[in-house]
This record gives C-alpha cells, sequence and structure tokens, in this order.
C-alpha cells in the first residue's frame, strides 16, 4: 500500500522508515506542502500523510477522494486544518495523533517560562563576549505564582504536574473539566476570573472556530498588569495585532509562543537568507521580552517515535476496515 506523504523533513523519514520496518508501505515522502496546487500529484495512493500546515480545504478533499485516496492520517494532534465536513461526505476517514508525548510540549512551555523569566537566553550571549554584568537579568520567584491553565487534555494536566511542583497556584479553564483533576482538587474557574487572577497563563488548547482569537483585545483587558502568556498550542488562538499593542502598552510583560497564525509560511524553513514580507513576526521579533521558537514543542525522541507508530498503525488498522486502538477516528 503506498502513502503519499506531505511536508516532509529528514527526521519524518528517519522515525518513519524505522517504524515501518514493521508494516512495509511504500511511502513517498514529499517536501512540499499539501494544498491545491499540488495534491494533483498524487497518484496510486490510498492514504495520505499530513502535518499542521498542509491544507486541506473542501476542494483539496474532493480531488483526493477523486484520486482514490481512502485515509488522511495527521501525524499531530490538531485538526484545524482538515475540512471534515467535506471528508465526511467523500467518505474519506480522518484520523489523528491525539497524545503524542504530551511531556515534551508541556516541558517546553516551561523551558519557554523559565528563559524570558530568568533571561537565560540572553545571560549566554552576555558570558560568551565576557560580560559578567546582571543588569537587566532579573526574573522572579515562580513558588507562590498563580498559574491559569487554558485547556486541560493530556498536555494541560502534564503542564499543570510541572508548575505544581514549582509550589504555583493553579486556576483552570476548559468547557470540559477533567473528573480526575477535579477529584485531585484543582480549582475550575470560568475564563474572566482565570485572566484576572493569573500572573501566568498558558494556553493548551485545540484550535476551534469556537475559540479563534480567544486571547484578543477584551481578553487582554480583563489580564493582570504584567501577565506572562504562553502558547503551544496553536497560533490562531491569540490576535497577535491585539497582542503587538498588549506589549508595547505593558500590559503583557512577556509572551513565550511556539506557535504562530501565519506559520505555514515561515516554520520548519531555512529562511536565515531570504527578507521576511512579513511586518507582523517581523515586529515581535523586535520586543526584547518575546521569545518565539519555531513548532518545536513536539520535537523528541519519544514524541517523534510515538508519532510514527500511532500512524502507521491507524492507517494500517484502517486499511483493513478496522478501528485503531490509539488514535481516534472522526470520521468513517
Amino acid at each position: 500500500m503506498k502513502i503519499d506523504f506531505f511536508s516532509a523533513k529528514p527526521y519524518d523519514k528517519l522515525f518513519f522508515d524505522r517504524l515501518n520496518q514493521t508494516y512495509g508501505f511504500d511511502i513517498e515522502y514529499r517536501e512540499t506542502d499539501l494544498g491545491s496546487d499540488i495534491v494533483n500529484i498524487i497518484k496510486d495512493s490510498k492514504a495520505i500523510c499530513v502535518f499542521v500546515n498542509d491544507k486541506l480545504t473542501a476542494d483539496v478533499i474532493e480531488v483526493l477522494s477523486q484520486k482514490g485516496i481512502k485515509i488522511i492520517a495527521l501525524r499531530c494532534a490538531g485538526f484545524n486544518n482538515v475540512d471534515l465536513e467535506a471528508a465526511k461526505k467523500f467518505n474519506i476517514a480522518v484520523c489523528r495523533v491525539p497524545a503524542y508525548s504530551p511531556e515534551a510540549v508541556a516541558e517546553h512551555a516551561v523551558a519557554m517560562l523559565l528563559t524570558i523569566n530568568r533571561k537565560t537566553h540572553k545571560a549566554y550571549n552576555r558570558v560568551r563576549e565576557q560580560n559578567f554584568s546582571l543588569d537587566g537579568l532579573l526574573g522572579y520567584n515562580l513558588f507562590g505564582k498563580t498559574v491559569g491553565v487554558i485547556g486541560t487534555g493530556k498536555i494541560g494536566k502534564a503542564f499543570i504536574k510541572i508548575m505544581s511542583g514549582f509550589g504555583c497556584k493553579i486556576l483552570a479553564y476548559d468547557i470540559f473539566p477533567d473528573a480526575q483533576l477535579l477529584e485531585k482538587g484543582l480549582h475550575y474557574v470560568p475564563l474572566e476570573e482565570l485572566l484576572q487572577k493569573s500572573d501566568i497563563i498558558s494556553l493548551h488548547c485545540p484550535l476551534t472556530k469556537e475559540n479563534h482569537y480567544l486571547i484578543n483585545k477584551e481578553t487582554i483587558s480583563f489580564m493582570k498588569t504584567g501577565v506572562t502568556l504562553i502558547n503551544t498550542s496553536r497560533g490562531g488562538l491569540i490576535n497577535t495585532v491585539d497582542i503587538i499593542e498588549a506589549l508595547k502598552n505593558k500590559q503583557v510583560k512577556a509572551l513565550c509562543i511556539d506557535v504562530y497564525e501565519q506559520e505555514e509560511n515561515l516554520f520548519f524553513r531555512d529562511l536565515s537568507s531570504n527578507i521576511i514580507d512579513d511586518d507582523i513576526i517581523q515586529r515581535l521579533m523586535s520586543f526584547p521580552n518575546v521569545l518565539i521558537t519555531a513548532h518545536q514543542a513536539f520535537f523528541t525522541e519519544e514524541a517523534l517515535t510515538e508519532i510514527a507508530q500511532v500512524t502507521l498503525d491507524s492507517i494500517s488498522k484502517l486499511s483493513e476496515n478496522r478501528m485503531p486502538e490509539n488514535s481516534p477516528v472522526m470520521l468513517t
């Protein structure tokens, strides 16, 4: 069975080839993103494997159906880039990897928080230049701070566990509160209360039509002056223009983002020799209190192994009209 694999990077090939020894699929790796301009390249495949920046619109999915594609396998947790109604219309199963090492993303969120707070990235560069001054490197203790966690799925739960270890007070918001966390005494509050009381806010939720631009001018106005905001989920959760204004007026003290709403034009590419014409990301990068990583939070050995294993297992079972055990099939 042939699989067309889009947005392929060298590390994808390394991990998928390693795990594919068990399954024996014929995988055609393509570096390009999947979109309307490239979908017709597919030939003789029954499944495609895509990532966060591949665009599976209704038009693309219609062509996939015409090409005989029966399975869309997302090697990520989010699925906002797939028109699920179109997939249902054309009877294409859509599966994903909902829980690839949630600790990887949670630990990266904490790493970003520690870096922006204690300014270790700046200290490292200073010392390499023989500058041992501490001026401008002042941080604050995490112990005793109130941390608001928006989204308490597997990644949010892992983040809560880590921050609890720092001695932080945790406030949580989720439209579906977790029963186990409630039993353990986690304090769920309305979103407005979380925004008002939190010193640090971390986003751990999928992007949906309902929560697009969850962080905007209005919700920012509820936040404490001097709040630190972290987003390792999806770029569309934050209105970037509004957050820039909040950084300028010092409502937001620091911003850590591993995702960006226009990242498909930037992330996963080496653009060091290019002129980037995205004025918004350039403005963000000009702030000394903004830390940006390029969708790196998932990037660990454990996570990549899990992604490859679950994705290939799901495709294998779906091709045999069986339901995968570790990956929810959203449409069949």
